[in-house]
């Protein structure tokens, strides 16, 4: 007898979570204080953003790899250089995504398994003092 393995993707509910998680962190970039400085850094139409983040998580969460077929390698802070993103705007990403990610996963271990990294991933990001 053996166990069947499931990705992180399906463990959380797998596309309409992500979708949720997405439009939920870009409706609390526009609505929430806490999300003005991270809002400046992008283009007034975040359709564009919304769609990328939506695509780079399904693969980073263990989903189809919908990001690199489209775009390539992430190679994300590459692609974000052209934004001044010092600490003001990496933390007030993160409180955005860390409230949509507690309202979309709402299992406390599949949800730190996702905000450690993604902490990380955003301080990587820093590309300014």
């Amino acid at each position: 007898m053996s166990e069947e393995t499931i990705t992180l993707f399906e463990a959380i509910g797998g596309e309409p979570t992500v979708r949720k998680l997405t439009d939920r962190f870009y409706e609390l970039m526009k609505t929430d204080p806490a999300g003005a400085a991270s809002l400046a850094v992008h283009p007034p139409d975040l359709t564009n953003a919304r769609d990328r983040l939506y695509d780079y998580l399904l693969g980073y969460l263990g989903g189809p790899p919908v990001y690199v077929e489209k775009y390539g390698h992430p190679m994300l802070r590459r692609r974000h250089m052209m934004a001044e993103i010092g600490p003001e705007e990496r933390e007030s990403w993160l409180a955005c995504f860390r409230i949509a990610l507690d309202e979309t996963v709402t299992n406390p271990t599949l949800n730190e398994i996702i905000w450690q990294p993604v902490k990380q991933l955003a301080h990587h990001m820093q590309n300014k003092e």
